[in-house]
């Protein structure tokens, strides 16, 4: 039987719809609006800096112009729509998932008792018994309030307190949850004081998680190998999902197809005849230029998004300063379907400082476009908490 052929442009145009980039995008970014966002990405990467606006509230943003931050702490500590824990990093994820993560978090568990010892040393699961107890006694609390004056070995980001070591086990094997944060501190409790009982009581087997998580990560992909499916909830392993793609493949629920890359090559992936068939229905991409969190899920598959856009992106927080190419942080920015550039910004005080922006290879900055950015950079002027945008004299680097 031929494959299909699904062309590059059709896949970044359904790439881009299940991701939530191809249209404006309305509604009032609040209550059940931003609930059903969020349950269509998946869940969105929390990060910590904060140059302009974190990582959670740009991606939330980038969809609905009219989101502010409050919004989504309502979401999560007050309605308990959401809650936090780990993908392939911390994140906010819908709160009708929870049944799914039971799995994770025993795998979480059992992975850190093969890990932590090496990592933490000896005696680093000491302090768990005497937290769980601090924390049930006398609710929520955060680090500051279990043994902060507890010993470290060191100064560096990862070298917790045992206090600390025992938060994070807790929290990710689900005994604890995230109650709220103080900033962006995080505030744990017991998971049974955070986690509605509706969700909190079901329990399901692995090959139904399984089953689910792959079906669900199609869904928000488009098209994916095997291994970009496990990706994406990381809650399948590798060799769970190739058997899954398997037996989906046979059973008439998925299909192969080849997908063009930006280099014109091919890569053989799997979608479903119901995605490949609303293709034709898809909507045109939006002329907006948009302006990217770096934890964005479009691109935080690095491989995928240079695959498919052919735009190299690397994070360079950890780089040197003299060896950065571009900046500490650098944010994407998209145009339609093609990643144009990046951009260099800051807020400084009231002012949103414009440093670079770098355009990608055959991307001509005329007056539209540059008039197109300045739009975006007006529009992020209340989420950034800022009333101007400053651009540096050599901004443009064309």
């Amino acid at each position: 039987m031929t494959v299909p052929l699904l062309t590059n442009a059709d896949a970044r145009r359904l790439f881009l719809d299940r991701h939530l980039l191809l249209g404006q995008g309305s509604g009032p970014a609040r209550g059940a609006d931003l609930a059903g966002v969020l349950d269509d990405l998946g869940f969105v990467q929390v990060d910590s800096v904060n140059t302009l606006a974190r990582s959670h509230d740009l991606i939330l943003w980038s969809r609905r112009g009219r989101y502010r931050p409050a919004s989504l702490d309502h979401l999560v500590a007050r309605h308990r729509a959401a809650f936090e824990h780990w993908t392939h990093d911390a994140a906010i994820v819908p709160m009708r998932f929870y049944p799914m993560w039971r799995l994770k978090f025993a795998r979480d568990e059992a992975r850190i008792r093969r890990r932590w010892p090496a990592w933490q040393g000896e005696g680093w699961d000491r302090e768990i018994d005497a937290v769980l107890q601090r924390i049930a006694d006398h609710g929520p609390a955060s680090s500051l309030e279990v043994g902060d004056d507890a010993p470290r070995k060191g100064a560096g980001w990862w070298d917790w307190h045992p206090s600390k070591v025992a938060l994070e086990y807790l929290w990710r094997s689900g005994r604890l949850a995230i109650s709220h944060r103080r900033g962006f501190r995080k505030v744990y409790d017991l998971a049974e004081r955070v986690i509605p009982a509706q969700v909190r009581d079901v329990r399901l087997e692995a090959p139904e998680v399984i089953d689910w998580a792959m079906s669900a990560a199609m869904d928000r992909l488009g098209f994916a190998t095997s291994g970009e499916l496990a990706a994406f909830f990381e809650i399948a392993t590798r060799d769970e999902a190739r058997q899954w793609c398997a037996d989906a493949l046979s059973a008439g629920r998925i299909t192969a197809v080849d997908v063009e890359m930006a280099d014109g090559s091919r890569r053989r992936s799997f979608s479903t005849a119901s995605l490949l068939d609303g293709l034709a229905s898809l909507p045109q991409p939006s002329g907006r230029v948009r302006l990217l969190s770096p934890f964005d899920p479009a691109l935080r598959d690095r491989a995928r998004a240079e695959r498919l856009f052919g735009f190299r992106y690397r994070i360079e927080i950890f780089v040197p300063a003299p060896r950065r190419r571009y900046g500490y942080y650098v944010f994407p920015v998209m145009q339609g379907c093609r990643l144009i550039g990046r951009l260099d910004a800051k807020r400084e005080g009231g002012v949103l400082a414009v440093r670079a922006f770098w355009p990608e290879a055959g991307v001509r900055m005329g007056r539209a476009r540059q008039a197109g950015l300045t739009a975006e950079l007006q529009r992020i002027l209340p989420l950034a908490r800022t009333a101007e945008i400053r651009f540096a004299p050599d901004w443009l680097r064309a």
